[in-house]
């Protein structure tokens, strides 16, 4: 048998369309530009809320709601993966101490304390912080067993998806006639 026979026209045709189809696929998924380039590694921050981590403590999705009277809500998510407890034992805000529903949240491994939101279990608010939505605040976050953490959050408004949050009902609309 001839070299030749064993790469007919047919099966050559057949594998430049499936060369063709891999390459495509692969430049249309973006699998031929991963690395250590790739812009989707590049992807830092996926929601409003800042991220920052202090020793084992996480700190997720933190921001503030502007509130009516002039005070803004934490919106803000802690976790402690080490396997000893710390505790939140405050929170600065341009300043401001913020009043927080308990003194000092223990942060058992594991277990998150939650900001706002459905599964809240924690309450903060900072009183006469006068922000204005689209702002970008200086917060001190402080720990027991871990350094303090510096973050700029963003203070957003009290409406869509942040309607609820905080004490203070988001005002509604003056229907007119």
């Amino acid at each position: 048998m001839e070299p030749s026979a064993l790469y007919s026209a047919a099966m050559m045709k057949k594998f430049a369309g499936l060369a063709t189809v891999l390459v495509s696929v692969l430049a249309l998924t973006g699998c031929g530009a991963s690395g250590a380039g790739a812009p989707t590694r590049n992807i830092k921050q996926v929601t409003d809320g800042v991220e920052a981590q202090s020793g084992s403590v996480y700190i997720r999705d933190f921001l503030l709601v502007a509130q009516p009277d002039g005070s803004a809500a934490i919106v803000g998510t802690f976790i402690n993966e080490e396997s000893t407890t710390n505790s939140l034992t405050g929170i600065t805000v341009g300043g401001i101490n913020a009043t927080l529903s308990s003194p000092l949240f223990d942060l058992p491994q594991n277990t998150p304390v939650i900001f706002s939101g459905d599964s809240a279990n924690a309450t903060g608010t900072i009183p006469g912080l006068n922000a204005t939505p689209g702002d970008r605040v200086d917060v001190v976050v402080s720990f027991a067993k871990s350094p303090s953490v510096k973050l700029s959050a963003l203070v957003r408004a009290k409406s869509d998806y942040f309607a609820s949050v905080g004490g203070t009902p988001a005002p509604s609309p003056t229907a007119t006639k």
